[in-house]
């Protein structure tokens, strides 16, 4: 028995003895599972830097030349008109070594006209690249198709040439006409394009890779929007280096370590994503009917009736006869006019609550049976009621 009880003890001592730590010594931790992270969502309205502004220094130069556009069948410029295009011609050919100062006045075709090509020179553009050429009419010719620009010198605003451009002249003008008189056209006709059709020569000076700061403009000025673009800078740099001077600027800093890699800077500021904050405004086009509103809109308590006044005239034809048996008077037809005036009976009072959404407002006034003209005219009233929180702007 006292063999038994001995075991039993041993047994127990060495079970308290594995599970009990050693003095000193803490408990090991029971092993926590792993949470994983949320996916980052992207802010519901957020949009990349890059489509919000535009890097200083990376922007268009407007190219403009003058030229001559030969081969029309007999829609060009009138010499006797216009001597600008006589003297154009004469000075080319002249150049070209043909002498055709005593023969001026023989000059009286119609295949010439004078034109005015634009164009736009591209950020970064480089030495035999080609760039698209638009080409205009400036005297009395009545159809530039078919027609070929010879050689034009295209110069910037500093009188340098950049581009020179040459090329046939493509319209997107459709003209039919039959044999009655009656015509048929559809765009332009004096007005083309030429893919293509300038070869630059002279390239901008402009090294990105020599800045030290640049400055972000804003497409649409704002306070808020700025100094978020500024604040997502600074948060991904780790680093103040984008401050928000004013609402259409942002200067940012080139950091140290990317002084020979500007490019690369620049590619990972355009990706990142802001929510730009716009103001409360409604654009009203009255010409067209086009209505506008931002998600900012709202209103205080309103209510807003909308009735019809309709006025309608119809003409009858009546014939009228003279009396039996009458020796005088003829048979004539008479015009009946009937004007009925009415009033839209059904016209409703519309009560449109404080700080809806801008769908609630849009609901509100279709409720009303009205469409985009009378809309115009109850939001103007609105406005003039002081319930219309935004800015209303007409066109």
């Amino acid at each position: 028995m006292i063999k038994k009880l001995a075991r039993i003890t041993l047994t127990l001592f060495l079970a308290l003895t594995l599970v009990t730590p050693s003095q000193g010594q803490e408990a090991p931790a029971a092993p926590v599972a792993k949470k994983k992270k949320a996916p980052a969502r992207k802010a519901e309205g957020s949009v990349r830097i890059k489509d919000i502004v535009s890097f200083e220094g990376v922007r268009d130069n407007q190219l403009i030349g003058y030229g001559l556009v030969v081969g029309l069948k007999g829609t060009g410029d009138d010499m006797k008109k216009l001597p600008f295009t006589k003297e154009t011609i004469v000075g080319m050919l002249e150049r070209l070594g043909v002498n055709v100062r005593d023969q001026v006045a023989n000059l009286d075709g119609k295949n010439v006209a004078a034109v005015m090509v634009t164009s736009d020179l591209p950020a970064f553009s480089r030495h035999g690249s080609r760039i698209d050429v638009s080409v205009s009419a400036i005297g009395n010719s009545k159809d530039l198709m078919g027609g070929t620009l010879l050689v034009t010198p295209l110069i910037g605003a500093d009188g340098e040439v950049y581009a020179v451009a040459q090329g046939s002249v493509a319209t997107s003008s459709v003209q039919a006409e039959g044999k009655s008189g009656s015509s048929f056209s559809k765009g332009v006709p004096t007005s083309g394009r030429i893919a293509n059709g300038a070869i630059i020569e002279k390239e901008v000076g402009f090294e990105l890779k020599e800045l030290n700061n640049m400055n972000l403009s804003l497409h649409n000025p704002d306070f808020t929007t700025a100094k978020r673009i500024a604040e997502v800078i600074n948060a991904y740099s780790k680093a103040k280096i984008a401050t928000a001077t004013d609402p259409k600027t942002v200067n940012l800093v080139i950091p140290t370590q990317y002084q020979q890699g500007v490019m690369d800077f620049i590619t990972n500021i355009e990706q990142l994503r802001v929510e730009p904050d716009q103001p409360a405004k409604v654009v009203v086009d009255e010409e067209n009917g086009v209505i506008v509103m931002g998600s900012k809109v709202r209103i205080s308590t309103v209510a807003v009736s909308h009735g019809n006044l309709t006025i309608k005239i119809s003409e009858t034809p009546q014939v009228s006869q003279p009396n039996p048996f009458s020796n005088t008077g003829t048979t004539t037809t008479v015009e009946r006019s009937d004007i009925d005036v009415g009033e839209d009976k059904d016209a409703k009072l519309a009560v449109l609550e404080s700080g809806v959404t801008l769908q609630q407002v849009v609901n509100g006034l279709n409720s009303l049976g009205v469409g985009p003209r009378d809309m115009i005219t109850i939001l103007q009233n609105i406005k003039a009621a002081g319930a219309l929180q935004a800015d209303l702007e007409v066109k």
